[in-house]
């Protein structure tokens, strides 16, 4: 697949250390995926949930950490929409998450 936005989880990581090493792991399992759709995301990594459309998010080392994304499966395109902890993550609206 090919990440968009991977300045995101860059800048994200250097500001969360504790975050970073996770944030790498998902990055290099997505680089190395073809998903064709949402099954196949699931048997790489099956903890993420569909949320609407084609908002993703994404269990981080250990669920500490989500990672809110858009897929295009078509294109093999993952646009990261966000990077935030479980506490924050949680304060935030459906629409807010379908619209970032």
């Amino acid at each position: 697949m090919v990440v968009m936005h991977r300045k995101t989880i860059r800048e994200y990581a250097a500001g969360n250390a504790q975050a970073a090493g996770g944030l790498e792991e998902w990055y290099q399992i997505v680089k190395a995926a073809d998903w064709s759709g949402f099954a196949d995301l699931r048997n790489d990594l099956p903890t993420t949930d569909l949320i609407g459309g084609d908002r993703f998010v994404f269990n981080i080392k250990g669920n500490h950490y989500r990672l809110l994304a858009a897929i295009v499966f078509k294109t093999r395109t993952v646009l990261i929409r966000g990077i935030f902890t479980h506490a924050d993550y949680s304060k935030l609206s459906r629409t807010q998450l379908l619209t970032r």
